[in-house]
């Protein structure tokens, strides 16, 4: 601590050590904001206690010595302020007590760590278990650079809290910008890290060829990692990360070694996710201040758990920890919400220039090597950030308002754009290369009832692209004082082949073909294709439009405004209709699996045997909609909307569960979905599913059932309403099941 001696002062009751509590109470603090800030240097200030709670003695001889003793020690304390002081000032390095034993199992840390919520077993604030309880209580900042290291001060006032967030899900779970099979690390892994040499340890798709020189693992002065046992990336009760390591205590100033092991612990996870790759010349600083709990003064082998509470990059990558560090079985150290930042030096672009000119090398690679003009920061600024980080100045105008966004977190499909051929202003003839890592483990793969990814990432992640290269381009700075919405109108796109896109790179190839400027509106059409390896494996065209308040409010739907009804509601005498309980299903995990999670769009389809426009079954679903629907969340940021190609899923889902329930998927060995090859898909959309409209109304007219060896394949026709109106219309809208090893179509 670098606090001068003569700068603390005592505030409080004269310090009686008999009436010492263990659980030191702080007022009540508010928390501080979810993205972190940059916090100034911190000034000299006391560390504070709220005062001892006496507990009463009673009136025998023992009882009576006790007393003569405390007055003894609160007369000699009155009487020595200085010391006192000096005591204050050295309290939060080094504070010894008496611990709880092992069979203790009701041992808490009170108000303070409760505000933190419960834990996992093993984890930093594991309640029911045995703990040290915190003998010292009280907030400090870090103060970092890579010449002159760590510095650990007190702040004033008492211990900062938090509300942690909920953990996270499958829809907004933490993207790692890289993907890496190390899980531990040895000494020497982490003596390359403090080299700067994180490629080294995590694989290539880490390496920036030198572009953060002062990106590195810390070495501590009181307190370092040893060996990392295991890191996850979606470990701990927040499922953002955990990490579990032995390290080392090298002095008795306790909280400068809680505070750089677990800096230590911030900047590992903080690697290993990736978070370095955002911005080239970059370094680490740290963030708002953060809590400590100290007990026993130790020095020595200690274990470490560390767990990610947040992780974000805006508005620039950070992340924030919980930490707690034991020896000898007890708790010495806890560390409540140390933040890390990735910040870049002052002075350096971090976004394109006006114009859209990219200034400088930002730092992200793709996983050959290849250099890319935007990454996954970009994106995500663009999806719910600063859109002048992003694309360039000329759309800081937008911060604030309502303004074409990417679909953000987990439907965010569109990770880096690679290269742009076109000049901003010039709407025709513009080409963008854009990519999007596919994890395996990404919650579409596992929430879909198809073998492979669902048609609705294959649309969202096409359509994407396009939209990012068109505004890009300047779509719309032709009006730049109009508040556009975009909104997709119509397309066609085909699947050319089977592939499993589990861990691959599509690559995104966009093209736009023209721009129709009109009042409050801009259209734009677009070709593109998706390749992987090489090798083109969907492709399609599409017409986009960007729409002021006035134009969306003017939309009449695919029947000039008429109220068209479903086919079962205009039959003169109403035909037999079954339902199909998908709800049921999925609840009992039977049969073929159903969409699940996100993806579960229907819980009952009413069945026409025979029905519709084809005689060959007629289907209908309705699905209520609230403004609580998870998509509205992700789609769009100050513009909530559902996502058309959810409507075209819920659509497939319809075909796919009466495909199993008419008895199709038994006619083969090992059935499992897949989105057929070589179908073009045409769809229109005139309107679009907002959070006040009370339901999502569809129907599916069966045209024709198809079969080769191995595999079955349902075309259908389709529509969707909102209650006013008709809204989608889907041409050639198809499902297939075909046996695991079937030949192809």
């Amino acid at each position: 601590m670098t606090t001068p001696l003569d700068a603390l002062d005592f505030d409080g009751e004269p310090f009686d050590v008999l009436a010492w509590t263990l659980a030191l109470e702080p007022e009540a603090n508010p928390a501080p904001s979810p993205q972190p800030t940059v916090t100034p240097t911190p000034t000299p200030a006391t560390v504070r206690a709220t005062g001892p709670i006496s507990a009463p003695l009673g009136a025998d001889p023992i009882s009576q010595l006790v007393q003569e003793v405390r007055s003894e020690l609160v007369a000699a304390h009155l009487s020595a302020m200085a010391v006192q002081t000096a005591w204050q000032r050295q309290a939060i390095n080094a504070l010894g007590h008496s611990v709880p034993s092992a069979a203790d199992s009701t041992a808490t840390l009170g108000p303070t760590a409760a505000a933190f919520g419960p834990t996992a077993p093993h984890g930093p604030t594991a309640p029911g278990r045995s703990t040290a309880v915190a003998e010292q209580i009280f907030a400090a900042t870090i103060d970092y650079t890579p010449a002159t290291g760590l510095t650990v001060s007190a702040v004033p006032g008492h211990p900062v809290t938090f509300d942690p967030p909920a953990p996270a899900t499958s829809m907004n779970a933490f993207k790692m910008l890289a993907r890496t099979p190390i899980t531990a690390m040895a000494g020497s892994a982490l003596a390359a890290l403090a080299r700067g040499e994180i490629a080294a340890v995590f694989g290539p798709a880490y390496d920036q060829d030198g572009a953060n020189p002062e990106i590195r693992l810390t070495d501590g002065a009181h307190g370092r990692l040893v060996e990392v046992l295991d890191v996850e990336g979606r470990g701990g009760q927040w499922a953002r990360g955990r990490l579990t390591a032995t390290c080392r205590i090298d002095g008795p100033d306790l909280a400068a070694a809680a505070t750089e092991i677990g800096w230590q612990a911030a900047q590992v996870l903080a690697l290993r996710a990736g978070l370095h790759l955002c911005l080239a010349g970059a370094r680490f600083q740290a963030g708002e201040a953060f809590e400590l709990q100290l007990s026993t003064s130790v020095t020595g082998p200690a274990e470490l758990v560390a767990e990610v509470v947040q992780i974000d990059l805006l508005p620039r990558p950070w992340l924030r920890i919980n930490a707690e560090i034991r020896s000898g079985g007890a708790v010495v150290a806890r560390v409540y919400g140390l933040t890390l930042e990735i910040r870049e030096a002052p002075g350096l672009p971090i976004g394109p220039a006006a114009g859209g000119v990219i200034p400088r090398f930002f730092g992200r690679r793709n996983v050959f090597g290849q250099r890319a003009l935007l990454g996954e920061f970009h994106m995500t600024h663009s999806a719910r950030g600063d859109l002048g980080i992003a694309l360039g100045p000329e759309f800081s105008a937008y911060t604030g308002r309502r303004a074409t966004r990417m679909p953000n977190h987990g439907l965010q499909l569109c990770d880096r754009v690679m290269a742009v051929d076109g000049e901003r202003g010039t709407l025709t003839g513009g080409t963008g290369h854009t990519e999007y890592d596919s994890p395996a483990d990404a919650w579409y793969y596992a929430e879909s009832a198809n073998a492979s990814m669902p048609n609705v990432v294959y649309m969202e992640t096409s359509l994407q692209s396009a939209l990012l290269l068109g505004y890009f381009l300047g779509a719309t700075l032709t009006a730049p004082a109009e508040d556009y919405s975009l909104r997709n109108l119509d397309g066609t796109a085909t699947v050319l082949r089977e592939v499993d896109l589990r861990d691959k790179t599509i690559q995104q190839t966009s093209r736009l073909l023209d721009t129709t400027v009109l009042t409050g509106a801009v259209l734009q059409t677009f070709a593109y294709e998706l390749a992987v390896d090489g090798e083109p494996f969907y492709a399609g065209e599409s017409l986009f439009g960007f729409f002021n308040a006035r134009a969306l409010a003017n939309q009449n739907g695919l029947d000039n405004g008429e109220l068209v009804p479903p086919w079962l509601d205009s039959q003169a005498a109403r035909p037999v209709v079954r339902v199909i309980d998908v709800a049921a299903r999925r609840a009992a995990g039977t049969g073929m699996a159903c969409a699940s999670g996100h993806l579960a769009m229907l819980d009952a389809i009413e069945v026409v045997d025979g029905g519709g426009t084809y005689g060959h079954g007629y289907l209908r679903a309705v699905r209520p909609v609230g403004p609580d629907d998870w998509f509205f969340g992700y789609h769009f940021f100050m513009d909530p909307v559902m996502p058309g190609s959810l409507g075209v899923e819920a659509v497939l889902q319809a075909m796919q569960e009466w495909a199993v329930d008419t008895g199709l998927a038994a006619e083969l060995e090992a059935p499992e979905f897949v989105v057929p090859v070589g179908v073009p898909l045409s769809w229109r959309y005139r309107g679009q599913i907002l959070s006040g409209d009370a339901e999502m109304t569809l129907e599916v007219h069966i045209k024709s059932v198809e079969r080769r060896r191995g595999r079955i394949r349902v075309l259908g026709e389709a529509s969707v309403w909102k209650p006013s109106m008709r809204i989608y219309e889907l041409t050639d809208v198809a499902v297939e099941l075909r046996d695991a090893h079937a030949e192809p179509w």
